[in-house]
């Protein structure tokens, strides 16, 4: 038999449900968010993030305005447990803001939970407990009737212990982990058990979350499980309804969009993707597609170069440049007809009108992104030899975003002068407009030491005085974006970056390029230096300096 055979395989169960009123229905609000990236998203690293990983997460997931956060595991890992007490005892979780913690079914974690979140104003416990027949039988060892019973057991040791901490006020959740490889009768009768355990209200509810924890169907099929999960369990109306999408099929964020419509309340997921195997619901996109419908998402999602950079650093995970809406190339055509098109639509799209740009979903600018970047020049039309031309004579690899930029100045300077440019004049080109750490600003020295993560003290000249700067970050670049935010109070945000060896045209060793955002605005920087970090450093000075001149140009 061929080793790829589909017939080891059988079709995941339908849900008898032949009146299904989802289909039907419009999402017209944003539900509630629940951020697990720092439980499911970092069990998924393969390097767990750090303190000041976790410390740094936690105040982007603030920033964007999630009122949900699912924070760990403390009971069975001491970094969570730790994190969690750092954010209570200092004090670090708003009023507004709910910590969210898990936790199996079983005695000892769930007291141990408990006790890490003493002294807590409000948090949600989430125990849980594996009900497909699969994990029933080959993991556990167990008939319905003893899963029904871990839950139950689990339900009254999360209540009894609640009652030990009157100060806080809790919230109980409750997973039929594996629900969607759960037969969907008993998913509602093990609910139904916790249910009565827990007697929510309407006033006081509890939530019940139901977790594709593999996604093994397409999303109606999932949509139809939620809708009859919905209207045949008790208690509906003292019940919030969340779910809890992976993407195994590639279908995470279609999962949990039917489930909405299905008559689910709450969606957990995670910044970009991140999680077990293929990940989780992304919130950044479905955030996206609701802002793209008119609906407001109801979480910040006008800097996605920040939440790119902040994950990014944080799970040392790439966003690949063609992921949906927040992308790299996104919003870029390099087809001559797309183009054409854009030009024309953007020509006549009025500033008070919907918005209606043929390839563009989304104005751009929403995103912090500039038309500049939306028609792009490639090999095909002509312009793609500048880059070629600096590698071939100079030895410079110029980043595509910075070919961008570059190739519209040697267009602008050979129209200039009527004629072709050669390769030293783009040489000259890119030193005069990228390479611009000398003035206003320069960097006179630094020094970068570590200790858990890296502290800068550097040393810049401007305007004939000398000033010492100080950051941290991870790494020498974030340390010195962070020294010159406390410096200027500008908000600095590192898009790209680059680096490599010169081969040919100069006595340095390194060339660095960087691509920032400075309020708002995208800059390119570069530098060359015999020191890797010094031209890291210059790179993003000669960005700095380069917005500081375009602003005086302007004034």
């Amino acid at each position: 038999m061929n080793s790829f055979d589909h017939r080891k395989y059988r079709a995941a169960p339908t849900v008898p449900l032949s009146d299904r009123q989802w289909p039907n229905r419009i999402v017209t609000k944003a539900p509630r968010w629940v951020s697990v990236d720092l439980r499911d998203g970092n069990q998924a690293l393969l390097e767990p993030m750090g303190v000041a990983q976790k410390q740094r997460l936690w105040s982007l997931l603030l920033k964007m305005g999630f009122k949900e956060i699912e924070v760990g595991f403390p009971a069975a890992s001491q970094p969570d447990y730790d994190f969690l007490r750092w954010l209570i005892e200092e004090d670090r979780i708003p009023g507004d803001v709910t910590v969210q913690v898990l936790v199996q079914a079983r005695e000892e974690l769930i007291r141990r939970t408990f006790e890490s979140l003493k002294g807590a104003r409000r948090a949600i416990v989430h125990v849980y407990n594996s009900t497909s027949p699969v994990q029933r039988e080959r993991v556990f060892g167990q008939d319905r009737d003893g899963i029904k019973a871990i839950a139950h057991r689990g339900a009254e040791l999360v209540a009894r212990e609640a009652a030990g901490y009157p100060e806080t006020d809790w919230v109980f959740q409750y997973s039929p982990e594996s629900f969607s490889s759960t037969e969907i009768d008993y998913a509602v009768e093990v609910c139904d058990t916790v249910v009565d355990v827990w007697r929510p209200t309407v006033e006081h509810p509890c939530i019940i979350n139901l977790p594709a924890t593999v996604e093994v169907a397409s999303p109606n099929v999932f949509a139809d499980q939620v809708e009859y999960f919905a209207t045949h369990m008790k208690r509906r109306d003292a019940v919030v309804i969340s779910v809890h999408t992976h993407n195994d099929r590639g279908s995470a964020v279609g999962a949990a969009e039917l489930a909405l419509l299905a008559g689910a309340d709450r969606v957990e997921g995670t910044l970009l993707g991140n999680g077990e195997r293929t990940g989780n619901a992304d919130i950044v996109t479905m955030g996206m597609n609701l802002y793209s419908q008119g609906i407001d998402p109801e979480i910040d999602l006008s800097n996605p170069d920040e939440i790119i950079q902040v994950a990014t650093e944080c799970t040392s995970i790439p966003v690949h440049p063609r992921h949906p809406w927040v992308g790299e190339l996104v919003y870029t055509a390099f087809s001559g007809s797309h183009q054409d098109a854009i030009r024309k639509c953007l020509g006549r799209q009025g500033a008070d009108e919907p918005w209606q740009v043929a390839y563009l979903p989304i104005d751009p600018r929403d995103l912090g992104r500039d038309y500049q970047a939306v028609i792009r020049v490639n090999s095909q039309s002509g312009k793609g030899g500048v880059a070629f031309v600096l590698e071939r004579d100079h030895g410079l690899q110029v980043p595509r975003w910075m070919q961008v930029d570059l190739a519209r100045i040697v267009q602008r300077e050979s129209e200039r002068r009527g004629g072709e440019m050669d390769g030293a004049s783009i040489h000259s080109l890119f030193l005069e407009h990228f390479v611009t750490d000398k003035s206003p600003a320069r960097l006179l020295g630094y020094k970068l030491s570590k200790n858990g993560h890296d502290r800068i003290e550097a040393r810049i000249g401007e305007a004939g005085s000398e000033r010492l700067l100080r950051g941290d970050g991870n790494g020498a670049i974030a340390a010195f974006v962070d020294a010159w935010t406390r410096y200027t109070g500008q908000s600095v945000n590192v898009v790209d970056y680059a680096e490599h060896a010169l081969t040919a045209g100069t006595d340095a060793e390194a060339v660095a390029y960087v691509h920032i955002n400075v309020d708002g605005q995208r800059v390119a920087g570069a530098s060359l230096d015999r020191d890797t970090v010094s031209a890291s450093l210059k790179a993003v000075l000669s960005a700095l300096n380069r917005v500081q001149m375009q602003d005086a140009k302007a004034a």
